[in-house]
């Protein structure tokens, strides 16, 4: 029994070897504003992705890069001795998921109040090879 767990450790390692990811938890903006800009990205090669976030003008593209370049600084100490722009590698998953809500209340006319509820989300990077 105690062989065929090893055996199938290292078959999940080297699979997941050409894979690697980061992520980004609580960051204060909402979700939809950072799922508008992460949708651009999803699919794309690693390379093109970065020149995308480049010139987006959304507040929310800049957190990204530094993001999706953490997630190639994780691929490179993976797979030492690879270049990342001859090696396909493509940005295939991005999460970008609801974090805690901070509730305040802001005045409003005749005695009343207005509920303000300012966002926050989790993204998380996956990188992998391309197939083919």
């Amino acid at each position: 029994m105690g062989a065929r767990k090893k055996e199938m450790a290292d078959r999940l390692k080297e699979e997941r070897k050409n894979i690697a990811f980061a992520k980004l938890n609580s960051f204060p903006t909402s979700p939809r504003k950072m799922r508008l800009v992460a949708d651009t990205i999803r699919g794309k090669e690693v390379i093109s992705a970065l020149n995308i976030l480049k010139f987006t003008r959304r507040n929310t593209a800049t957190p990204l890069e530094k993001l999706l370049r953490s997630a190639i600084a994780n691929w490179q100490a993976k797979n030492e001795g690879q270049d990342i722009t001859t090696s396909n590698v493509i940005v295939k998953e991005i999460k970008v998921d609801v974090s805690h809500t901070l509730k305040r209340i802001s005045a409003a006319p005749q005695g009343r109040a207005h509920k303000i509820r300012k966002r926050s989300n989790h993204v998380t990077i996956i990188l992998d090879k391309k197939l083919g």
